[in-house]
């Protein structure tokens, strides 16, 4: 599955987002919104990863969906 998809049903991937990222808040997800920017600043947030370490994160998580 593709980012696009995922940004388009945000709302029924953002329980496995949590699921996935459990530091992560409903606010933080809630203000990510689907956007994978965001994903991605939130992740080095929470967890003190490198931009690219959560990228690749996201591209697992994509996979996975």
């Amino acid at each position: 599955m593709n980012w696009d998809q995922i940004e388009g049903n945000w709302k029924q991937f953002k329980g496995k987002a949590q699921q996935q990222w459990g530091k992560l808040t409903d606010d933080d997800l809630n203000r990510v919104n689907g956007k994978r920017e965001e994903l991605a600043g939130c992740i080095q947030e929470r967890y003190g990863t490198a931009k690219e370490d959560a990228e690749k994160e996201i591209d697992e998580f994509c996979k996975r969906c």
